[in-house]
This record gives structure tokens, C-alpha cells and sequence, in this order.
């Protein structure tokens, strides 16, 4: 149903222009809206005009008019008396009234089509059967984006924000999940690229920040051709922000198809991360590594495992960088200056933060 004040607002408009005062009832005889000065009428003389089965009638220095969904009456409205001027009036204000509440509920039907398509809480036969009725292109090139909050902001002003950037009128579908969480189904065009999409989710990233002031992170899916695989997209984009927030925190944005080895562990089996932990470090498993190593660890792997360019970097002396590479060394018996050290300690740093996210996220 219309709510009230978008009603009123329609009454109003249509009495600024012919002058006439209009009145809109539901069909149990209650005031939806009215203009400052409209008819009022009891519940009796709604109840006797709808039995009547008429479209329109005058009655007591009244005009009724149906206003219908099909063949169901969902208001009637009322203007006073019987003048011509009085007529075209209530016709307009039933016939605007009938399309408002078309267009609501196919925006609600959209919604709810939407959500349980992400979902797969449909039948593939009622996937086509709605979307053909609610007039939405079945064959067409779509990938689902999620945007996350990072920080307590007003995610109100998020989803505003968003709506402004994408236009359902060209095919797009923006949907809250909660206060920190948006959804995007985007219509992308048939030579949209792999940068074109990865650019959608920066300006995503830039916009939310600049226009709602809120720190997010956008992950997203691989493209997909028909309605029925929007949920693959959508829960390739969840697995996309789940292992971004775990492995890569330091970045805004994680696409599916760009996940890497972090994809390969997130999808490992809790009982054999913890078997491989304790067959490189037995019982001393590093669960906690201060700030300073971190991050020297991490511009070294950025360096290709370079000393000099690293200690450079990282605005030490060369002696300083070895000195914490050899203390790292004795703490996890692994010697970052070789590779296949080295890549065993990224690995299982790698697994290390997943482990850690699985208890946090058990803890909850």
C-alpha cells in the first residue's frame, strides 16, 4: 500500500491545480489523506459506494470514485460535489493513485524477489516466472557487489549514497542486509572488463567515504549471464569479503576472482590448519607477533626478499633489519632470507589469521 503522506502529497498537488478539495479513504472506511479542507464522509457511504460496484457516484453532494488494483478496489476517493470540475479531478486523483500503488509494489515485489533470488530461496521455474512478470531481463551480464562498514558510522547514510550512484531505472538493485551492510546487483554492459568492474568498486570506496564519511570495504563477485546465477556472484562476493578481512586487511577492496592462495586456506579444514601449525613450530606457534615484525616481514616479502631495499624502506640500518630477521629466525626457527622459509612463514601466518578469525567469529 501507498503510504499516507505520499498520498496526501498527490492530493495536494491536484488541488493546487484545479482547486478542488479531495479526500482518499482505504476500503474500510478510514481517512488515508486529505487536503486542508477535504470532504469528510462516514465509513457507511464508502461501504455502500463499493457494494454498489460502480467506478464512480454521486451521492449526499459527494463524487466517489474506485480506485483499483485490476478488479480490486484498494481506495476511493471523495470530492465535493457533482461540478465537472469536480468530476476530472476525482478521475485523476483515482487513476494517480492506482499507478502509485502499481509502482510500490513492484518496487516491494523487486525487493523481495531480489533478496530471496541472493538467498536460493526460489525455484528455478519461479525465478523466470517472477521475473518475467515483474519485467526484469532474465539474460543479462550482472555481478554482485557487497559494501561493509568498517567503523560505527550511520549506515543510513551509506545506502543513500549508494542508491545515488546506482539507478534501479537502468537495471541495478541496492538493498540494506543491516545497519552495516549493503548489497549491489549491477547490469554491467556486454564490454565491461575486469578493470571496468574493479574501477566500480574504487568509486564505491571514494564516494561512501567522501559523501557518507564512513571507512568501508567492497568486495564483489565473478560476472554471471542469467538471473539464476546472481546468488553464485553473491556468494562468491561474501567469500570475497571473509577472506579480504582475513588476509588482507590492509586493502579496501577483494574480488573473487583475485583472492589467491587465501582462498585455498579459507576453505581448509580447521583440524588440518592446526596439524600443519604444529608441524613447523610444534608447541611455540606464533600467534602473536608484535607491530615491528609484522611489519618488517611484510616489506621484506614486498621486496622479493631483498635486505638493502628493504632497510631502505623501512628507514634502518642494515645491521638493524638482520638483527630482527635472526631474532624472528630464533623465535620460529625460520630464516626469512630463504625462499622456501620464507614461503613457509607467509603460509602459515596465512593460517595463523584464519584460525584466529574462526574463534572470533565462534566467540560471537
Amino acid at each position: 500500500m501507498i503510504a499516507n503522506p505520499i498520498i496526501k502529497s498527490c492530493l495536494d498537488e491536484l488541488k493546487a491545480i484545479s482547486k478542488v478539495e479531495l479526500a482518499c479513504y482505504d476500503i474500510d472506511g478510514t481517512l488515508a489523506a486529505a487536503t486542508d479542507e477535504g470532504p469528510e464522509v462516514n465509513a457507511l457511504s464508502i461501504r455502500s459506494f463499493l457494494d454498489s460496484g460502480a467506478d464512480s457516484q454521486v451521492h449526499g453532494g459527494f463524487h466517489f470514485f474506485r480506485v483499483t488494483d485490476g478488479d480490486i478496489a484498494i481506495y476511493v476517493v471523495v470530492t465535493e460535489g457533482s461540478s465537472e470540475n469536480s468530476s476530472l479531478t476525482g478521475r485523476m486523483a483515482a487513476s494517480e493513485l492506482s499507478h502509485l500503488d502499481r509502482a510500490y509494489r513492484d518496487k516491494f515485489d523487486k525487493n523481495s524477489f531480489f533478496q530471496n533470488l541472493l538467498l536460493d530461496n526460489l525455484l528455478l521455474v519461479d525465478i523466470y516466472n517472477k521475473a518475467k512478470k515483474l519485467h526484469i531481463d532474465v539474460e543479462k551480464k550482472r555481478a554482485v557487489y557487497i559494501v561493509e562498514q568498517k567503523n560505527n558510522g550511520n549506515g543510513d547514510n551509506i545506502i543513500d549514497v549508494i542508491k545515488g550512484l546506482f539507478n534501479s531505472g537502468h537495471g541495478d538493485y541496492v538493498t540494506a542486509v543491516d545497519e552495516r551492510e549493503v548489497i549491489i546487483v549491477k547490469d554491467l554492459e556486454a564490454d565491461d572488463s575486469p578493470e571496468t568492474m574493479r574501477s566500480i568498486a574504487a568509486t564505491l570506496v571514494d564516494m561512501v567515504n567522501t559523501e557518507a564519511l564512513a571507512d568501508v570495504r567492497v568486495s564483489y563477485g565473478t560476472v554471471v549471464h542469467e538471473i539464476k546465477e546472481v546468488s553464485k556472484s553473491y556468494k562468491e562476493a561474501r567469500m570475497a569479503m571473509d577472506v579480504g578481512k582475513i588476509f588482507y586487511d590492509n586493502e579496501n577492496i577483494s574480488a573473487y576472482s583475485e583472492l589467491g592462495v587465501g582462498r585455498l586456506i579459507y576453505q581448509l579444514p580447521e583440524n588440518l590448519c592446526d596439524f600443519f601449525l604444529r608441524e613447523i613450530y610444534g608447541d611455540r606457534i606464533p600467534w602473536h607477533l608484535d607491530e615491528e615484525t609484522l611489519q618488517t616481514i611484510d616489506r621484506f616479502f614486498e621486496n622479493s626478499l631483498n635486505v638493502s631495499e628493504t632497510s631502505r624502506q623501512l628507514y634502518v640500518h642494515r645491521n638493524t633489519l638482520v638483527y630482527r630477521i635472526e631474532r624472528l629466525q630464533k623465535a620460529t626457527g625460520l630464516d626469512i632470507r630463504k625462499f622456501d622459509e620464507a614461503l613457509t612463514l607467509k603460509i602459515s601466518l596465512m593460517v595463523i589469521n584464519y584460525l584466529t578469525y574462526l574463534k572470533k567469529r565462534n566467540d560471537l
